[in-house]
Formats: structure tokens, sequence, C-alpha cells
């Protein structure tokens, strides 16, 4: 795959009073009156610098990270445009977003981030022969780097009492601690609370924003989240947040998540880019359930790794102390191209409102994972999106997906 504003910037939400100023500002239904008349429907489409967001004067408190699997109000994407992120294959990866796109909308907006009016009406073309009802799909003219929303895009949290209320939680983003290319990415989330008319909460500690990106963590709605030590605690490589102990990253989790228990596995996959994104390897599935890859063949570079992270999650617990059930899910044989191991992983998996959809490689192994997540996801179908190409970009559907909450309980 290949952050600026002030501490405690923050908009308001839907049916929230400004401080002191006596008036409510627009709500999520009511965008369309904060912006030119002359935009095509379902567009929106800020200045290229927006204005910083009024700092907020209170906590961040009573908010919580939901289950991917509670309702959504949307799904965010990043339509692609960026060559060198599938090099010599990027032509069928706008058909792949196309087909993400179609099995979404059913139960749900998807929201789609575009750099240009010309990006836009692409993304409308392809979408339009496929069959998507458009009317379902929003546009946000917000210049990207790239398009991997899982990582750059907005953390939604959710408030469930007095009354529930959506806000970002906003993180710093710096490219994987890897690549030079992500100054527009970071500036997606205040573009998008100021587009949404919505409160976010910056997460600044010891002066500097923390740096987080949304596949290295997992959660399960009730308090407990799972990252990977790899990711989150190498001293040396691809280093997001230099100095923090496992204690001080914790506290980020509690204080900005609403998190209570972390639980840390140790390496992630052959072929991530990311070192260590937990998404590919371990998924939440219901509150006290997790999938967690396995390799069968022991000569395999995930065989020892994935090995040890079992051993981990066998001992660990719940954040009611309760021990944590987790389920095998295959790997599937190692994809190469050029003769680079890419990170293929049904693990990357991502929960819509209408369907689970997971990525499919051409292999016998995908029925079985595709099996595996029917007999747990009863509510919904499960749908294979093949990512044959897609992984060439070291990402899949995880990765380039982001969900919006439900406002309502």
């Amino acid at each position: 795959m290949a952050q600026t504003l002030g501490a405690g910037d923050w908009v308001l939400g839907a049916g929230d009073q400004a401080q002191g100023s006596g008036h409510s500002v627009l709500g999520t239904g009511d965008r369309s009156a904060a912006f030119s008349q002359n935009l095509e429907p379902n567009s929106q489409n800020l200045e290229p610098n927006p204005q910083p967001p009024t700092p907020s004067p209170q906590p961040l408190k009573c908010y919580r990270m939901p289950a991917e699997w509670e309702p959504h109000e949307a799904t965010w994407i990043g339509w692609p445009h960026n060559l060198t992120d599938w090099p010599g294959k990027f032509a069928p990866i706008p058909w792949v977003y196309g087909e993400i796109v179609r099995q979404i909308v059913p139960g749900e907006i998807v929201r789609i981030l575009v750099n240009s009016k010309a990006h836009e009406e692409k993304a409308r073309r392809i979408l339009k022969r496929i069959g998507v009802d458009l009317t379902r799909v929003e546009f946000f003219r917000f210049p990207t780097d790239r398009g991997w929303t899982r990582d750059f895009g907005p953390i939604f949290v959710k408030r469930d009492a007095p009354r529930a209320h959506v806000a970002i939680a906003r993180f710093g983003f710096t490219g994987w601690a890897k690549y030079p290319n992500w100054h527009k990415d970071c500036q997606v989330p205040p573009r998008a609370a100021r587009a949404l008319r919505m409160r976010m909460f910056d997460a600044i500690v010891n002066g500097r924003r923390f740096v987080l990106e949304g596949g290295s963590i997992d959660a399960n709605g009730r308090g407990t989240l799972i990252t990977t030590e790899e990711c989150l605690l190498d001293p040396a490589t691809q280093i997001r947040n230099p100095g923090f102990s496992r204690e001080e990253i914790e506290a980020v989790f509690r204080k900005h998540l609403g998190v209570t228990n972390v639980l840390w596995l140790g390496k992630g996959i052959a072929g991530d880019d990311t070192h260590g994104h937990v998404d590919d390897l371990c998924r939440f599935v219901n509150p006290r359930t997790v999938l967690l890859c396995r390799e069968k063949n022991p000569h395999d570079a995930n065989y020892l790794p994935l090995e040890e992270n079992w051993e981990r999650v066998r001992d660990m617990r719940l954040q009611d102390g309760s021990k944590i059930e987790a389920l095998p899910l295959p790997m599937p044989p190692p994809v190469y191209l050029d003769g680079q191991r890419l990170p293929a992983s049904y693990a990357n998996f991502y929960i819509s409102n209408a369907a689970v959809l997971m990525p499919t490689f051409n292999d016998p192994q995908d029925r079985v994972a595709l099996g595996t997540l029917a007999e747990i996801f009863t509510d919904r179908p499960v749908v294979g999106i093949h990512a044959g190409d897609l992984v060439w970009g070291l990402g899949t559907l995880h990765c380039l997906t982001q969900q919006q909450p439900a406002a309502y309980r």
C-alpha cells in the first residue's frame, strides 16, 4: 500500500448546539444546504484547503469504537487513481472497486473519495455500466495520495447514551511510516468531519498527533481491541510513534476508542508491507469470537508466526475476564507476482450491512474460507470478490473500506 490541524479540532454533530452560538448546525441529513447548488447530484466539493474546525472544549468520553458488524450508515472508499499501487495491472482495478460498491449499496450508502470532477465521472461510468444504483452513492472531492481508506480515512466512534451520536476520532497517518506520499491522505478525516458536520476529537498525546492506521486494530465493540506488536511496538522498522511504550499506546486506545482491554498478537503475515496489520490475520466476528489464520504447511513463512499467535490467543481474556473463542481460518497458498510474495489472506474480509465480502484467489481454499464465514454470519450472505489483481497493491477488501456506524442504537 502505499496531519496537520491543531489539538482538539472538532465539528459539531447532528443536533448539537455550537458553544455559545445559540443555534444548531446542520445535521448529516442536511448536508446539501452547506454546499454549492451547482454541484451534480450526490457530489460534495469542499475547498482544497478547508479552514480548521473549531477546537473542542470537551474531552472524548462515553464514546466507543463499534464492531464492524454493527449497523452502518455508510461505507467510505477511495476510488483508485495511483498507478504505482498496481504497476502494470491497474486496468482491472476500477472494475473490482465497482463490484465492491455494487455488493454494498443494497444495505447502505457508499461514500466515494475522488480527486476531481473528471475522476468522479470515470467512477460514475463504471458504476452505471455494472448496474449500481447511483442514488445510493455519494462522491466527495477530497484529493488523496492513494486509495487505502481503511488506514487514512476517518475512524468513527459512537456514544450510545444519553442519546446515540457518532463522531470521528482523528489520528495521524504517515504512509505506514514507509512511503512519502501521504500528505493529502491525512487531511481526509477533518474534511469528512466538515462535510458531515460531525464532531471530531484529535488524538494529541505529548504535543503530537498519535499515528494509527485502521487496519492495525480490530474491535469487538464491547471494550476489547486486538492488534500486533510487530506493527505498533517494533523499535526499528516502520515506527509510527517513536518512544511510545505498550502502556502508553493502551492509554491512547482507552481515551480515544473507549477500549478497556487490549490484546497483543505477535507478527503479521508474509508480504505485508504495513509491517503487521492485524486485519490480515485475526478478526472479531462476534463479541466473543475471533477468526485467526492458520497455515498448515510447516515450511511456509507464515507457519511459525501464526502458530505463535494461536498460542497467544488461547490464553487471552475478553473485557469481562472470560476466555476468547478462536476459530481457524485457512490461508490461501502463497501468491506471487514478479517474484514478490503478496499478502493474500482471507482475513481481509469486510462486513457490510448487506453482505460479508471476502477476497478470493482462484484456489480450492476459497471455498473452505467462504464456508467458514457463512457458518458464522447467518444474518447476511457471504460473497467472494476476486482479489488476484487487487492484492498486487498489497491489500484487498478491508484495506480499501471504512465503515461509518449508524447513529441509532
